[in-house]
């Protein structure tokens, strides 16, 4: 079908999606607070991502609650528990990024009780997370207007195990302006086409979760697109990707980006299903990007105007993630 398509260029004049504000990058000496707004931590696993953080020469502080446990099983802490958690760290001037230390599953039930009043008073600061985290960029883009990072965990395998996911998210906090160009050795168009905009989006089951709630945005409209997601069936993306486009979200997109699909199902049908759902909005689509959910991920910066250019699969920032 892909190669039936024309190349399609869509004019960044009609983008609407404002780009937000960026943190500062951080520096050696650092502190940077480690928090748990969804699911349970491994303890070791976490204290080998401590290890990491030190070594580049931050000083992890990690959150009260990010080991303290739940009756429920699947979360790292109470809701009030997890909430105070970030927020704290959040408007503790003395830390200079929040970093999540995992996923799975809770943001949703704790991201009402946070006084964003409060937390628009503090500095801006490095944002860091994937999974279930993407509920937070949303508020986070919506109530603070903070661009933040797409990226691995404190305390997840992909952190803890693969270097080269490590050194990506290194760059990019440090060095920002070394990591403009993002592409992956798996990337490869999927629709031809040239698009700018700004960055948004994450797990795609998330952002349709989100729909409807006060920290969803109208739309998507103007920006480019990153959706990834993990365990969920082709028949449960498509009612996922039917939704989004149902509900008008998708309408303007300028561009998407798509990365990891782990345990989804054949990549062949995630393909012909993205082709199915996402084919007819005619903009440019790269697919296979290589963040998410997967064993090497890259850290894509949202709320950043970038151009995606489907054909050398590649996506370029305008400016650096971080200030």
């Amino acid at each position: 079908m892909s190669g039936d398509l024309l190349k399609l260029v869509v004019d960044p004049s009609a983008a609407s999606a404002p780009a937000l504000t960026r943190p500062p990058r951080l520096a050696p000496g650092d502190r940077i607070g480690v928090v748990a707004p969804s699911g349970p931590v491994v303890a070791d696993r976490l204290d080998a991502g401590l290890d990491i953080l030190r070594g580049w020469g931050l000083e992890p502080v990690v959150a009260p609650h990010v080991l303290a446990g739940h009756p429920t099983g699947y979360l790292a802490a109470g809701d009030e528990e997890r909430a105070a958690d970030l927020q704290r760290a959040w408007c503790d001037t003395t830390l200079s990024a929040v970093l999540c230390a995992r996923g799975g599953y809770g943001v949703q039930r704790m991201v009402d009780l946070l006084d964003w009043g409060a937390m628009r008073d503090a500095p801006p600061k490095a944002f860091i997370g994937y999974s279930d985290i993407t509920a937070l960029h949303e508020a986070f883009a919506t109530r603070l207007g903070l661009a933040t990072l797409h990226g691995p965990m404190a305390a997840t395998e992909t952190f803890v195990r693969d270097r080269p996911s490590q050194e990506r998210l290194r760059r990019l906090l440090f060095s920002p302006q070394e990591e403009r160009t993002l592409t992956s050795p798996t990337a490869r168009t999927l629709v031809p086409g040239r698009a700018a905009g700004v960055t948004l989006g994450g797990c795609v089951s998330l952002l349709a979760a989100d729909l409807g709630t006060p920290y969803a945005r109208p739309s998507a409209s103007g920006g480019i697109l990153v959706l990834e997601d993990v365990g969920e069936e082709a028949y449960r993306l498509d009612r996922i990707l039917t939704q989004l486009v149902r509900s008008g979200w998708l309408d303007g997109v300028a561009g998407v980006v798509l990365g990891s699909w782990q345990d989804c199902g054949p990549y062949e049908e995630i393909r012909a299903l993205m082709l199915d759902r996402l084919g007819g909005l005619g903009v440019p689509i790269v697919e296979e990007f290589g963040f998410g959910h997967c064993p090497s991920t890259l850290t894509i910066p949202l709320g950043v105007p970038a151009v995606l250019d489907a054909d050398a699969a590649t996506l370029t920032l305008e400016v650096p993630a971080l200030l």
